[in-house]
Order: structure tokens, then C-alpha cells, then sequence
């Protein structure tokens, strides 16, 4: 199908057929999630997944033109005219499967909620599940990853929820079930099983009141259930904070039969379009908007990116890793986005202070302004929901403390360079060699003491041939290293005199610097 001419699909987690290896599309992800507009925004995150070949686009196609039409401030009739075909997402009839890994709307909504804050809205479609040429560690992978990153999880199933149906969301699920082991905090926000083709509204009615006593019987834990079948339950409700679930009747024969569907609404049946609108008023009505949350916190579009590096790179092993280092992945990523806002505090703070437009400042008064900042970044740190227990979060502190302390040698570094004295102090030292050099050559030459002229004049011709290379190398850029050496020894050779005169003739007590002085004009007389 075509895409909407204001955005497009965009594959940010690419699987190969050949060796069944995961990547993630860092620069796409970028582009979406970095937008000036959207980076600090809070995030929804809306995924659909579940088999191959049930529909899992063309819904979303639908979510997609609700979002258009609410963002042009007008959802009374936001689906359309009958005869529009429905784009989007790609999507087509047929058996073979046609999403590969996980696709994301390159275009984020937002949308302002009853309470005023504005929320991002990102919509994920995923490969489906269960074809024939996935392996299973694909398809745990793909889900586990599009329910780890979202706030909404749709499942989308068809006719009825099976048991086979629950024992594969145990199976991707299994990170929630040893994540309850670490934190009290379910692992998973929202899940909405979404039955497609409900063929049985005499017992439940379509929508989501029927869906939801349909779900209350199917999970219900009872005495007389095999372990295994209890087990199962108890575990799906130990992962998810909510669940509900919404029954679908079936979009009609030429929905299902006709290779030329193209997604108009006049082919649709109009059961199907009342209880598509009401499904996609309670998963994307502002008042019902579900913001994501990790371990407490919620997630801005800019940290979103770090938790998919963090848990693509975790899924990028030969097996399918242990569901505890899922969670290690997960509270490192949510300690290093506290530490990158921190840092992030202390670098605007010093780049006000000390920046590329701020005159030269005193060095000691930058390193008081540093520590001041350092401890203000340090608390911003400490006093973020973080993941992971004390140590984690102690390890990340000491490294954030190390990051702002180079930070800071960094910007000593810049400021030093707008002083005009240290610009010259380089000439200032080989100058005060020459001149020294020749006057004591010419004194020394007086008694006739040839060698020692000699010496005092190769030492002379040193400090020129050196002053003359420090000026190329400013010139050319060339051979820096050197003019650092050059550098760090004129500043140890002006130091030490400067040191050596002060305490020589500033450090001494009045009164004996008085008679010193006295004592010299006596002799001079």
C-alpha cells in the first residue's frame, strides 16, 4: 500500500533470514526520537503484535488516520470518505508474511491530555509471529522487545484466546515473571488482547465490556486447573499492571477474499467500523493515553533511544539470553539516562559560565563554580527513580564524578586560552633566556673566559632555534605534542623564577628586607 505523503514506515529493527541476527537502525531512531520538538516529551509507545498475516497493519493503518484527523483538530468523522483507500503501513492480502522485525511511524504525535502535558505518541507494528521462516527465538525476540519498549501492548489474535495463545505471551513475557523477583514494580504496563474475527457475541458482545468477562473467565485461576494451566495465569497477571481485552466481529468476505482489497470503508462491514471506532477511542483518546514508564519513571522520547540500544544489544547474543540480564540491561539504561540528564545540568551550568563567549574567568573562582555544579548534578542523579539497587547506582555515580571532573580539566584548558598572558608565555620564557643568555656571555667575555662565552651563546642559539619551531608550529598547526612539551616547559621555567623572586623578596618579614637593603647601599657606598 502506499505511504501517507506526510510520513512513512520506517524499519528500525532489521532481522536477517540468513543467520537470524538482530539490528537496530541507530540513525533512523535518531531522526525520530531526537526531534527538537519531541526529544524531552514523555512517550507513548503503542505496539501491535501477535501471528503472521492477522491484520496487525491494517489496524494500525486505522490508528494512524484517527492521529491525522486528530491532529487536525477534528475526530467527529475521522474515518473518512467510504471510497479513500487505507494507507500507511504496508499491508496486503494474501498468505506470505510482509513485515519484517519491527517498523516505527517516522511522523510522532502529539497530543495534549486533560491535565495539560503534552504527550508523544509513537506507533510500532512487528513482524508477525510463527511463519515459516522465523525461528522461535525470532518471534520471542520481536515480541519481547516491542512489549519491553511500549506502554500499550496490543496482542492481536483471532477467533478466540487459546491456551496456546497464553503459553507464547509466557514464553516472551518470561523477563516480567523474574523481574517480579527484583523490584515490586510489575515489569509491563498495559496489555490489550485484541480477538479478531469473535465469532461467539451471543456470549460476550463485541467491544471491550464484553471482552472483558470473556478475558476474566479464560484467566481465571481455579482449585481444579493442572499446575502448568495455574501457572500460566498467575504469571501473565504478574507481568502487566493492566489487561484488558476487546473482541472484534470479522471485517467481511471482501475483507478476506478479495485480492484487490484495497482498504476502502465501503467493502467493510459496518459492525466492524462501529467497534473499530470505539477500539480506537479507548486506546488512543487523549484522557486514555498511557505514558511509558520504566521502574517507576517516565521515559521521554531522547531516553526511549537508550533503552532500545540497551536491549537490542542484549538480544544480539547467539542464545536467547537469560531473562535477569534483560532486566541488568533495562537498569543500566535507566541509570545512564539519570547520568546523561545530570551531566547534561552541569554541562549547560559551566557552558554559561565559562563558554565559548564568556570572557576569561580566575581559575579558582571556575573550580569553586565546578564543585558548586558537580554537587547540584550529583543530587539530580541520587534523587532519580533508578533501577538496579544501591551498587549499580553507586558504580554510575562515581563514573558520572570522573566524567564532570575531565569535563572540567576541559574547560580549565579553554579558559586558560583567553588569558592573553598565557598566550605569551611561551615567547616571554625563550625571550628571557636570549637577553639572559647574551648579558651574561657579554660579562663573561670581559675576563676573556672564551668557553664559557661559547656556552652561554649555544645556549642563546638554542632558545632562538626553539622560539622560531614553537612559531611554526602555531602557524602550521603541525606537530602539536611538541608544542605542548615546548609549552609545559616554558610554564615551569617562568614559574620557577616567579617563585623564586617572590619568595626571595616578598615572602621576607619587612623589617629584614629594610636592612638588607640598608646593608646594600652601605657597600655600594
Amino acid at each position: 500500500m502506499a505511504s501517507c505523503p506526510l510520513a512513512h514506515s520506517q524499519q528500525i529493527i532489521h532481522v536477517s533470514k540468513d543467520d537470524h541476527s538482530f539490528s537496530l537502525n541507530i540513525k533512523a531512531l535518531e531522526n525520530i526520537l531526537l526531534s527538537p520538538s519531541v526529544r524531552d516529551l514523555n512517550v507513548m509507545v503503542l505496539s501491535v503484535a501477535g501471528a503472521f498475516r492477522k491484520g496487525k497493519s491494517f489496524l494500525l493503518d486505522f490508528l494512524l488516520r484517527y492521529l491525522y484527523k486528530q491532529k487536525m483538530g477534528n475526530t467527529a468523522n475521522w474515518l473518512g470518505r467510504d471510497d479513500k483507500p487505507l494507507t500507511g503501513f504496508s499491508w496486503r492480502g494474501g498468505s506470505d508474511p510482509d513485515t519484517n522485525g519491527i517498523q516505527m511511524w517516522t511522523e510522532v504525535f502529539v497530543v495534549q491530555k486533560p491535565s495539560g502535558n503534552r504527550v508523544a505518541i509513537l506507533l510500532l507494528d512487528t513482524q508477525g509471529a510463527f511463519d515459516s521462516q522465523s525461528t522461535v527465538k525470532d518471534c520471542a525476540t520481536i515480541f519481547a522487545l516491542s512489549t519491553m519498549t511500549s506502554s500499550v501492548q496490543v496482542y492481536n489474535i483471532t477467533n478466540n484466546i487459546q491456551e496456546d495463545d497464553l503459553q507464547h505471551l509466557q514464553l516472551f513475557t518470561e523477563y516480567g515473571r523474574l523481574a517480579m523477583d527484583e523490584t515490586s514494580i510489575k515489569p509491563f504496563q498495559t496489555l490489550l488482547f485484541l480477538v479478531r474475527d469473535w465469532s461467539f457475541p451471543y456470549e460476550f458482545p463485541y467491544g471491550l465490556e464484553g471482552g472483558s468477562s470473556f478475558l476474566e473467565r479464560r484467566l481465571q485461576v481455579k482449585a481444579h486447573q493442572h499446575e502448568e494451566l495455574q501457572l500460566v495465569r498467575k504469571h501473565i497477571h504478574s507481568c502487566f499492571r493492566k489487561i484488558q481485552c476487546f473482541v472484534m466481529p470479522h471485517p467481511g468476505l471482501k475483507v478476506a477474499t478479495n485480492p484487490t482489497f484495497d482498504g476502502k470503508l465501503k467493502d467493510i462491514e459496518e459492525d466492524f467500523k462501529l467497534h473499530l471506532q470505539e477500539l480506537v477511542g479507548l486506546l488512543l483518546s487523549p484522557e486514555n493515553l498511557v505514558e511509558k514508564e520504566i521502574g517507576g519513571s517516565k521515559v521521554s522520547c531522547k531516553n526511549l533511544l537508550e533503552y532500545f540500544k540497551a536491549y537490542v544489544k542484549i538480544f544480539q547474543g547467539d542464545d536467547l539470553p537469560h531473562p535477569r540480564s534483560i532486566l541488568e540491561a533495562t537498569a543500566e539504561a535507566n541509570n545512564r539516562a539519570a547520568m546523561s540528564a545530570a551531566k547534561d545540568y552541569y554541562q549547560q551550568a559551566m557552558e554559561a559560565l565559562c563558554g565559548g563567549d564568556k570572557a576569561y574567568m580566575n581559575p579558582g573562582k571556575l573550580r569553586e563554580r565546578h564543585m558548586i555544579y558537580r554537587e547540584t548534578a550529583l543530587e539530580k542523579f541520587r534523587t532519580t527513580k533508578k533501577m538496579g539497587g544501591a551498587l549499580l547506582a553507586q558504580r554510575y555515580e562515581v563514573q558520572l564524578q570522573a566524567e564532570m571532573d575531565d569535563m572540567l580539566e576541559s574547560y580549565i584548558k579553554f579558559n586558560r586560552s583567553k588569558n592573553f598572558f598565557s598566550l605569551i608565555r611561551t615567547p616571554a620564557a625563550m625571550l628571557m633566556i636570549i637577553v639572559g643568555m647574551h648579558m651574561v656571555s657579554s660579562f663573561v667575555g670581559l675576563f676573556g673566559l672564551s668557553f664559557l662565552t661559547n656556552i652561554f651563546n649555544f645556549v642563546t642559539g638554542i632558545a632562538m632555534l626553539i622560539l622560531m619551531t614553537w612559531s611554526y608550529i602555531k602557524y602550521s598547526g603541525q606537530a602539536p605534542m611538541l608544542g605542548e612539551v615546548i609549552d609545559s616547559v616554558s610554564e615551569t621555567l617562568l614559574g620557577g623564577v616567579s617563585n623564586a623572586i617572590i619568595s626571595r623578596y616578598f615572602n621576607t618579614p619587612p623589617a629584614a628586607l629594610l636592612t638588607g637593603l640598608a646593608a646594600a647601599a652601605r657597600t655600594a657606598r
